[in-house]
């Protein structure tokens, strides 16, 4: 129309070329990048999962000593609670480590432990197998088998091979114990080599383990390449009868489900800029 000036989307006024944009120097953003993938790497260690190196032989055959599992850290954060056959990560709950060796690591190691690149060296974590949950009532005679509310468990699949569920010793082998609301009763899958809940009834949770102290639950072997693997719980904590109590509703599929949840938007968002 008369009167009315135009200009294409790669000219200015007047028809002259439009400068292009000067895109920024790659070494401009690469710190940017590194700070992003940081803060990226700090979260998800923080929020959701985190890698734990295992220790010890405690919990052969399942995992081995030096194997890398992946815990699960964002269930808890909706209210779920740790469940019998689980192996979980938890803080030491009162000085069962004590006498236990220490690792001095270098700088670049702590860094990287910090922010969920590598596992911690530092934190006086734990890993072991749920066998009872608040209410429950565990107790082991003579070499076995081990009871959860007088149901004897089937723990062929787990327990390392030569091992006898119950250990026959006067040092807490052999027990019965009922488990208070709010607290865990754990043990080794190598049962003749794991101090555990068994062994540490001394403390001041009478060898319970506080379910505020539980990191998470480990759900994948991540390293070596060899040893992948899932961690699920044996069909023996599904029996009929188990439960002393009924079972609260829980967030058991809560990861996929969430991780669905998180990922729909950022899908929805990314056809809306194409």
């Amino acid at each position: 129309m008369t009167g009315e000036h135009t200009t294409a989307d790669d000219h200015g006024p007047g028809g002259t070329p439009r400068a292009p944009k000067k895109q920024r120097s790659f070494w401009k953003e690469l710190p940017i990048l590194i700070g992003i993938a940081l803060v990226l790497a700090l979260l998800i260690k923080t929020f959701l999962v985190q890698a734990f190196s295992i220790p010890s032989d405690s919990m052969q055959n399942t995992l081995q000593q030096g194997d890398r599992v992946l815990v699960d850290k964002l269930t808890p954060w909706f209210g779920s609670e740790p469940e019998r056959g689980e192996v979980v990560v938890f803080h030491d709950p009162d000085n069962w480590l004590a006498g236990e060796p220490t690792t001095d690591p270098n700088a670049l190691q702590t860094f990287l432990s910090w922010i969920g690149l590598m596992p911690s060296s530092e934190e006086k974590d734990l890993i072991k197998r749920v066998i009872g949950v608040g209410g429950d009532t565990v107790e082991c005679n003579g070499t076995g088998p081990l009871k959860v509310n007088g149901k004897a468990l089937d723990e062929a699949s787990y327990v390392y091979a030569g091992n006898t569920p119950c250990s026959q010793d006067d040092q807490g082998g052999q027990f019965k114990e009922k488990v208070p609301e709010g607290y865990i009763w754990v043990m080794g899958d190598h049962r003749q080599n794991s101090r555990d809940s068994r062994y540490n009834r001394a403390d001041k949770h009478n060898g319970m383990v506080p379910v505020k102290e539980v990191v998470g639950r480990a759900v994948v072997i991540a390293w070596p390449v060899n040893r992948w693997d899932t961690l699920p719980v044996p069909d023996t904590f599904d029996q009929s009868g188990l439960n002393a109590q009924p079972a609260a509703a829980g967030w058991t599929v809560a990861p996929q489900g969430l991780a669905l949840a998180g990922v729909l938007p950022v899908v929805w968002w990314r056809r809306r800029k194409q």
